[in-house]
């Protein structure tokens, strides 16, 4: 048996730029950092050797892979070619919410597969294909920040270059900053589950001829490189008003971005002393990122946000690992 795991990631600024209609353009880049909350995929060999099985929220059995229903596994499996195996997937958090699942799914397929045809592929590779399986062979209009984040973990710049490579740079603090992030930070579920795509789609189509949607997300990319530079000087706190300015030129983007209930929450938490937040993802639904600098603070946007579920998270560093190999 093989466990592999991929963390959830959340995106701080730069969300849109990691989309090829932009960054081939005009280049793109991320903040993000991947949390301790994982998909799981385990693989072990079956009793009958010319067929697949595939547990997940459903129950698949077949002996062609071009057969399966579940788009990831069949592309992905597709292009192995290899049978007589069972996998089984989990998560610690359920898909659609914005943060990254599809891909950390994709990502954690890969190293998986990699690892059980004894197969060897860096952490670039794997980010790399998880890009192609989504973007290229689904055709899903989504960015690669996502991919990347499951694939490295931890605090990261990542930089979008026009001819498609992605530069990939950690965040270096002190270790008192990364703490202090790491506290500061308050993540809460709207109750909403999303198709990020719809919203994508029209956003992609943006970002490749709309002149002011474009203009939009320079700034991000703008905010994106000001975060970086005020993350590696240790002024953690910058990230709060970084936050606010960029969710308000996000949800110019695309209509479905927000709506009344989620301005509704972020308009409470940032009455009660929250300096900066976003909902985290493509929009509609999921969870609300706030960044809260003080323990007074944290106090007062829990309660005025306590009708909504909490999540409590650590960052992650280890980014897609296998996790046990017997």
């Amino acid at each position: 048996m093989i466990i592999s795991r991929a963390p959830f990631r959340v995106s701080f600024c730069g969300g849109g730029s990691d989309i090829p209609s932009f960054y081939s353009q005009h280049g793109g880049c991320v903040i993000s950092t991947s949390i301790r909350k994982y998909v799981y995929l385990t693989i072990h060999n079956d009793f009958n050797k010319d067929t697949i099985a595939l547990k997940y929220s459903k129950t698949e059995v077949v002996k062609d892979p071009k057969d399966i229903e579940h788009n990831i596994f069949r592309y992905v499996l597709n292009e192995f070619g290899l049978k007589g195996f069972e996998i089984t997937s989990m998560a610690d958090i359920p898909s659609g919410t914005g943060l990254g699942s599809s891909s950390s799914f994709t990502v954690a397929l890969l190293k998986l597969m990699y690892t059980y045809a004894e197969k060897n592929a860096s952490t670039y590779k794997i980010a790399k294909e998880a890009c192609d399986v989504e973007i290229n062979g689904l055709g899903n209009p989504i960015g690669k920040q996502d991919q990347f984040a499951a694939a490295f973990g931890g605090l990261r710049y990542y930089e979008f270059c026009p001819d498609g490579f992605v530069k990939v740079e950690p965040i270096i603090m002190k270790k008192e900053s990364y703490k202090k992030l790491e506290e500061n930070l308050l993540m809460f579920y709207t109750g909403d589950v999303r198709d990020a795509n719809v919203i994508l789609k029209n956003e992609t189509a943006s970002l490749a001829s709309d002149i002011e949607k474009i203009e939009a997300t320079k700034k991000l990319t703008s905010l994106t490189l000001l975060l970086k530079n005020e993350l590696q000087s240790n002024n953690v706190d910058a990230l709060g008003p970084i936050l606010k300015t960029s969710w308000e030129i996000k949800k110019s983007l695309a209509k479905g971005i927000s709506n009344p209930i989620i301005d509704a929450h972020y308009d409470s938490a940032i009455k009660a002393g929250a300096t900066g937040g976003k909902l985290l993802g493509a929009g509609g639904g999921g969870f609300l990122l706030f960044y809260c600098p003080s323990e007074e603070i944290r106090i007062k946007t829990r309660l005025a946000l306590h009708d909504l579920k909490e999540l409590p998270f650590e960052l992650d560093n280890a980014g897609a690992s296998i996790i046990f190999m017997d």
